[in-house]
């Protein structure tokens, strides 16, 4: 069988370039080559496309020094729309090499210009396929504002929330404490378009909340304040296959001596948290859970996957954070981790998610 030629696309412009790089790792050491032949092309931090090493061991989930992307030199010339499909990258040098037709890229990129609709929507105007999120529900997933508006409309509880832009805090702070005090206590401080809990802080106290809008404004010029819901943290992957979309066994954050699950939390194994899956729940709360996972991913118009993040509520109630369109690969992230538990392998995960691409 002819082999067929995947791009793993990875690094990227935003805070979250080394998690895609580590992901890059898991990733170009799982995928089957037996079956695909793989391009790795790397996104510095400046955004310049360069053709990277093949190479996992090059990008380790290590806490001591996180893998990026670095400038070698090379340029990758992506296929142009109505001309041959042939990838070329100009050498250091200046010579120009081919690497073959591409036949479906998978973007393994986080956060802004990579999660949120931008390198999808350059991909459909290049005409190459692509396996994952496309323009529409990346962009929607990205802008937490937006998605909960989504998700509302299609009858979806989410957290209560306000929403502060830059010039509304710095025109007007006291207004926005009164909003915010509104919602009661604990509060949750988040950027409206970072993700991986990038600049997000817990307010116990509200003499916390300046601290907290100045960290989230470092990320972004829009915040959403949300009211802190009580229950457990639940986590359901879905994958959109040829059979349709399914979701997986949920999985659940367990904190034990950390606030809220962070950056650390989730990639560079800290402690005070735990990562089960799956779940210890009822028949009737994993079906209710799944069914609320595919619902969601429905409401925003999901394509390829997402992880779905719930909090189950002592009451019963499944109340839905966010969704992630592009979420963590890493060897502890609960996305693999979940499907892994459902019986899906992770080179299996990865070749249902090229082969969505191709059949787009």
């Amino acid at each position: 069988m002819d082999k067929q030629t995947v791009v793993v696309l990875f690094g990227g412009r935003s805070s979250e370039h080394s998690i895609s790089s580590a992901t890059a790792g898991g990733v170009l050491g799982a995928i089957d080559r037996d079956r695909y032949a793989v391009i790795p092309v790397g996104i510095t931090r400046e955004g310049a496309f360069v053709l990277e090493d093949d190479d996992p061991a090059k990008f380790p989930l290590d806490a001591a020094h996180l893998p990026e992307v670095v400038d070698n030199g090379t340029r990758v010339l992506w296929p142009e729309p109505g001309g041959d499909r042939t990838l070329r990258v100009v050498q250091a040098d200046g010579s120009v090499e081919g690497f073959g037709e591409v036949d479906v890229v998978l973007p393994i990129l986080h956060g802004p210009h990579g999660e949120d609709g931008t390198i999808q929507g350059y991909f459909d105007t290049l005409e190459v396929p692509y396996a994952g999120g496309g323009v529409l529900d990346s962009a929607l997933c990205m802008d937490k504002h937006f998605m909960k508006i989504a998700l509302q409309a299609a009858g979806i509880a989410v957290a209560p929330w306000v929403t502060v832009r830059r010039r509304d805090w710095d025109g007007d702070a006291a207004d926005v404490r009164r909003r915010a005090a509104a919602l009661g206590l604990p509060l949750f401080v988040k950027p409206a378009r970072a993700g991986s809990s990038v600049g997000v802080s817990k307010v116990d106290t509200a003499d916390e909340l300046d601290a907290a809008m100045a960290v989230a404004f470092a990320e972004d010029d829009k915040v959403l304040i949300e009211t802190g819901v009580s229950g457990r943290e639940i986590e359901v992957a879905v994958l959109e296959g040829v059979d349709g979309v399914r979701a997986s066994l949920p999985g659940e954050i367990v904190l034990t001596s950390r606030g809220f699950y962070d950056f650390e939390g989730k990639y560079l194994g800290g402690d005070g948290v735990d990562v089960v899956c799956p779940a210890e729940l009822t028949d009737a709360e994993t079906a209710a859970i799944q069914q609320a996972g595919i619902r969601a991913f429905d409401a925003v118009d999901g394509r390829g996957l997402a992880r779905v993040d719930m909090f189950l509520t002592p009451t019963g109630e499944l109340v839905v954070n966010e969704l992630n369109t592009m979420p963590g690969f890493t060897p502890i992230s609960m996305f693999p981790k979940c499907w892994v538990a459902s019986g899906l392998s992770y080179g299996e995960l990865i070749t249902e998610l090229v082969e969505a691409g191709l059949r787009r």
